[in-house]
């Protein structure tokens, strides 16, 4: 048992990753899926998956909204990130959307399933600014303008 008098420093593990947003939430973007993850600390299935249809969309934002989310961050390599973007954006969430290759390299990470959900959850709390696409703004409707 430590001395009263001393204090113990926590690891360096821990200090690496104690959360730097700690309202975050994490979505894994599918086509036919999303699996979303909030800390362990904000629900009791910390962990769920919800179709892609605009209706489950809108549940997912208010299961955010619910747990006292802020931030979300999504994993996603095609275009079916720009729906639920826009939603939560309107809610007024701060939106960021990560590389897939780029959340590779984050530590800790590991697969994005139902049960890795919450390791990226992890990430995505550690995840630096920079490591996020900044401006997204007007990202949503340019990818959707037909090439021309």
């Amino acid at each position: 048992m430590a001395h009263p008098m001393v204090q113990v420093k926590p690891s360096r593990r821990q200090r690496d990753m104690s959360p730097v947003h700690p309202n975050a939430a994490a979505i894994d973007i599918g086509a036919k899926m999303h699996v979303a993850a909030v800390g362990p600390d904000r629900d009791p299935e910390p962990v769920r998956t919800f179709n892609t249809f605009t209706a489950d969309l809108h549940r997912l934002a208010d299961w955010f909204e619910q747990c006292g989310v802020k931030t979300v961050v999504m994993e996603s390599t095609g275009v079916y990130w720009i729906p639920i973007y826009e939603i939560l954006e309107q809610r007024g969430f701060a939106v960021s959307l990560v590389n897939a290759r780029d959340a590779r390299h984050v530590p800790g990470r590991k697969s994005v399933t139902h049960n890795g959900c919450s390791v990226f959850m992890s990430a995505a709390e550690q995840l630096p600014a920079a490591g996020r696409d900044r401006d997204l703004a007007g990202l949503s409707a340019s990818a959707r303008a037909p090439a021309g």
